[in-house]
């Protein structure tokens, strides 16, 4: 008995969890027009919308430059830009290129070493709804001296309030919770033991910057 009553109690945690964490996605959109900020960073992902409202944040001056993280490496500069809106002469002055994230913390580990090696203090931060609670997380830890602004896109299918309901939709926002509380676990046990971002990140802002360039 008093183990089926821990699992209850446990289960009954992780489900109150899932749903505050869905109330936290649905309330970051609309986004609210972001503070100019040193740079934006855009994390790719399953539609070009992260990228689109990136590119319309930089023609607003929202920021300086902006880096387009895991972008797939066969993917061609001037087929990413004939995809985008905007000007040519924006996207060929001022935005970069990272090739090297293949997941989030990989995308984490490229926006730090970019924002470094350009002295960047503040960055807007576009990625889908769902998925900015996690990729502040894994920013933040790898650049805690760089402000974080959020721009969130919105996930039309997760918007309703009863995304429960539908097995695509639930599936999503509990995978990504399930990722979410992954990567809180593993920043909870970090701090514990005192350690410090992978010095990876440091070390490639040279080669970082040399591509960009």
């Amino acid at each position: 008995m008093k183990f089926l009553t821990v699992v209850a109690i446990v289960v009954l945690v992780w489900l109150v969890g899932l749903f505050a964490f869905a109330d936290r996605v649905r309330g970051l959109t609309p986004a609210q027009e972001p503070p100019r900020a040193d740079a934006i960073v855009a994390l790719t992902g399953p539609s070009a919308e992260r990228v689109n409202a990136a590119v319309r944040l930089l023609e607003q001056d929202k920021g300086r430059r902006l880096l387009i993280s895991g972008v797939n490496r066969e993917v061609r500069r001037q087929e990413l830009r004939d995809l985008t809106p905007g000007s040519s002469r924006l996207f060929n002055c001022c935005v970069d290129l990272g090739f090297e994230a293949e997941n989030t913390l990989g995308n984490a580990s490229e926006i730090a070493a970019w924002a470094r090696s350009r002295g960047y203090d503040s960055l807007i931060v576009v990625t889908s709804d769902y998925h900015m609670p996690r990729s502040l997380v894994e920013i933040r830890s790898a650049a805690p001296e760089i402000e974080l602004i959020p721009y969130a896109v919105v996930t039309p299918s997760l918007d309703d309030s009863r995304w429960w309901r539908a097995a695509v939709t639930a599936r999503r926002m509990t995978l990504e919770y399930m990722k979410y509380l992954t990567v809180l676990i593993r920043e909870g046990i970090r701090k514990v033991a005192g350690d410090e971002p992978a010095r990876a990140v440091q070390d490639t802002a040279e080669d970082v910057a040399r591509k960009a360039a």
